[in-house]
């Protein structure tokens, strides 16, 4: 018969294996106890590993990888949405300024403006009358003080170009790109180029996102 592989005739003594076990176990269990104890000294858990520790990592890494491209994707999103809004913005801003100074020098007579499909190609010919109360206003309006006046306007887009960006200098030029691209897309919409207080606009609205490129406080 035997006894956990040991027959009945060996010259083993039983006892003695039986021991031996148990002092194998007993410094297993020392070793363990001792590896875990200095594990927590280091502020390090110990656990023993396991094959499904190793596929919840594995699965927790591809996740990680999966949100940082998420967020990648989201950044240039949010990037090319900026840009775009911006350079709406400055269409627009750059047609305003234009009809009110195409306005002021328009000539006093009965009023002939347009609002067709081509009402910013007829602005632009200067080919209209209006009467005198809308081409005061109008003057009034790109005044150096006025609404339209080149520092003002270009305080507005640069203000909308600030809070686009969070007030971030580091993404002034790429907002200073889609103003350019914006002023363009005004002028293809004029059908030439802009009056000359468009011009000094865009002059003043380079320089001022050069002064903020420039500028390395954040304003409060």
């Amino acid at each position: 018969m035997a006894v956990d592989g040991i027959g009945v005739g060996s010259s083993v003594n039983t006892a003695d294996y039986y021991s031996g076990k148990a002092k194998s176990a007993v410094e297993t269990a020392t070793t363990e106890t001792a590896a875990k104890t200095a594990a927590e000294s280091t502020g390090v858990v110990y656990e023993k590993s396991s094959d499904s520790d190793a596929v919840s990592a594995t699965s927790s890494a591809k996740a990680k990888t999966v949100d940082h491209d998420a967020i990648i994707a989201k950044m240039k999103f949010d990037a090319e949405q900026q840009t775009a809004n911006l350079r709406s913005i400055v269409e627009k801003l750059m047609l305003g300024q234009s009809k009110s100074s195409s306005i002021a020098g328009a000539k006093v007579g009965e009023n002939t403006l347009t609002n067709d499909d081509d009402m910013w190609k007829f602005l632009a010919s200067g080919d209209f009358t209006v009467d005198e109360a809308t081409k005061a206003q109008a003057q009034a309006d790109i005044a150096d003080d006025g609404y339209w006046g080149v520092d003002k306007t270009s305080d507005r887009i640069l203000d909308f170009a600030k809070a686009l960006a969070g007030n971030d200098p580091s993404k002034a030029q790429q907002l200073l790109d889609a103003f350019k691209e914006g002023y363009k897309q005004a002028e293809e919409t004029w059908g030439g180029k802009l009056p000359e207080i468009s011009q000094k606009t865009y002059d003043a609205v380079e320089k001022k996102f050069n002064d903020w490129m420039g500028n390395t406080e954040v304003e409060a």
